[in-house]
């Protein structure tokens, strides 16, 4: 396909198999409302676990036993808490994330030209990704507080429900800080953490496309474009765990009745830097890389199965 735009002037938006128009975008969008909305829904009792490792690591020491401990207290479903919310805030934050990172790509790749964008691709990764977690993360934030907030809250004291969650967050803004009270703490979680998922995967598709598949992208099968797809964002999610881990941890702690009216330096300064940069991280680090990997291969998936080719490459 040429790489000209209809006026005939270089255009980042031609440089796939297919022009990215208005419905591409939204095609994206909703590939990345699936990728991230029912892998991080189906994850829940992963996170429930982890978060209460990290609010209340003496009784919650490990992911087992954590979650052992949630059943034997709570029955079945208390390794469920927060399905609800998790679901309908990462849908929306898929969206945004994958939808408009499409759409920041393309725009300052125009902004930069022909030459600047191929010598500069890293820079335009990581700012097209910066770009669209700021607006997911706003989608994202009120639903997050409720789902830590049901999550960490001992039994009985906070609704689980879904509705009844949200109103009991609304009704109670003064020491929640709901709905945006987390917001700053999340993205200093989410923008590198994000920055970090593109860019390794981005990064590692294109090693894989030069070193061990060399011939032309097109000329491989589906299946193993997916196949590179699924192992560059499995190693990718790899490397974000560990780097947004202790913001991570922070955004949890933030949840605990204890720290209330605490502010981030000083929670950070208790807790101490190593155990920030630890607690859970083993469980984390399984996480989102199983997640991140299923991620990028829905997303993917769902791009190729609409014609639209599968992302990243030489």
């Amino acid at each position: 396909m040429s790489h000209l735009s209809p006026s005939g002037k270089w255009d980042a938006r031609y440089l796939g198999p297919v022009p990215h128009d208005a419905s591409y975008y939204s095609k994206c969008m909703l590939g990345g409302v699936l990728a991230c909305g029912i892998t991080h829904a189906g994850i829940t009792p992963l996170d429930v676990a982890k978060c209460n490792m990290q609010v209340n690591p003496a009784k919650y020491k490990g992911l087992t036993s954590g979650l052992s401990t949630l059943v034997r207290e709570e029955g079945a479903n208390g390794i469920w808490k927060g399905f609800g919310p998790t679901f309908v805030g990462y849908s929306l934050q898929g969206m945004f994330k994958y939808g408009l990172y499409e759409v920041f790509k393309d725009m300052y790749m125009n902004l930069a030209g022909e030459e600047a964008s191929n010598k500069y691709k890293p820079a335009i990764w990581l700012a097209g990704s910066a770009s669209a977690e700021v607006f997911a993360d706003i989608a994202l934030c009120p639903l997050e507080m409720t789902k830590v907030k049901i999550q960490t809250s001992p039994s009985g004291t906070f609704p689980t429900g879904f509705g009844a969650a949200l109103a009991e967050m609304s009704k109670t803004k003064v020491e929640t800080r709901y709905p945006f009270g987390s917001l700053v703490p999340l993205w200093s979680r989410q923008i590198p953490y994000t920055m970090a998922k593109f860019f390794f995967f981005e990064k590692i598709v294109q090693l894989f496309y030069t070193h061990v598949f060399p011939e032309p992208k097109d000329s491989y099968s589906k299946g193993t474009q997916l196949g590179v797809t699924f192992a560059s964002g499995y190693l990718a999610g790899v490397v974000c765990a560990i780097v947004s881990h202790p913001a991570d941890s922070i955004v949890s702690l933030l949840g605990k009745p204890t720290n209330k009216g605490k502010g981030v330096a000083q929670i950070a300064s208790e807790t101490g830097l190593m155990n920030l940069a630890t607690k859970g991280l083993g469980t984390r680090v399984i996480m989102i890389g199983t997640l991140t990997g299923f991620q990028w291969w829905i997303y993917d998936t769902f791009k190729a199965s609409m014609g639209l080719g599968t992302t990243g490459g030489k």
